[in-house]
């Protein structure tokens, strides 16, 4: 049987290759994903992504599967419903930082219609295709990542900083870091 080859920070774990084929780096335009991954990326930051991988379905019931109206309602109760949540990762912090950032969220929605509008048009719309031959020579963080995070910080959102929008920007497909050998380089 032919393998095919994968990145290889994904190898030898099912649900990181899943994850790999099928939604890392293939660009996303509606809101509700956009906002889903921003949260996840938030719990990731200084975690790794398979941690938050192996969580996303827990994070999908404690969240109100990412509904970011929902989110932006949320009381102290349920805050504190989370904090005892033992199936999310459970940071005061980032949890509050999730309330704050569905409200920011929704305010960037007003202004520019949606917010894969306002985020896509850093990069006019098109995803930028990098050409690594390794993973591990991947940025962590990249000029235009530093923008975008100054602009959402600006317009209030927390646990946005560059590496996690650079992050972000990958697992949406707002920028190609998939090796040049990768069977999905081309197919995204």
């Amino acid at each position: 049987m032919n393998s095919k080859h994968r990145c290889g920070w994904c190898e030898g774990d099912t649900l990181y290759e899943a994850y790999h084929d099928e939604e890392w780096g293939v660009p996303v335009y509606d809101d509700e994903t956009l906002f889903e991954f921003l949260i996840l990326e938030t719990f990731q930051a200084g975690l790794s992504w398979i941690t938050v991988l192996r969580k996303r379905e827990n994070f999908r019931k404690a969240f109100d599967n990412f509904d970011y109206k929902k989110i932006a309602n949320y009381g102290q109760d349920k805050i504190d419903a989370l904090l005892e949540d033992a199936g999310i990762i459970r940071n005061k912090l980032k949890v509050n930082a999730t309330v704050t950032n569905a409200h920011a969220f929704i305010k960037v929605q007003e202004e520019f219609g949606s917010f894969s509008k306002y985020i896509w048009g850093f990069i006019d719309g098109k995803p930028i295709k990098n050409t690594l031959s390794d993973w591990r020579n991947a940025p962590a963080n990249t000029p235009l990542s530093d923008t975008i995070s100054k602009d959402l910080k600006k317009r209030g959102f927390k646990f946005v900083g560059t590496t996690v929008v650079y992050a972000h920007m990958q697992a949406t497909g707002m920028v190609n870091d998939h090796e040049v050998n990768c069977f999905r380089y081309e197919e995204v």
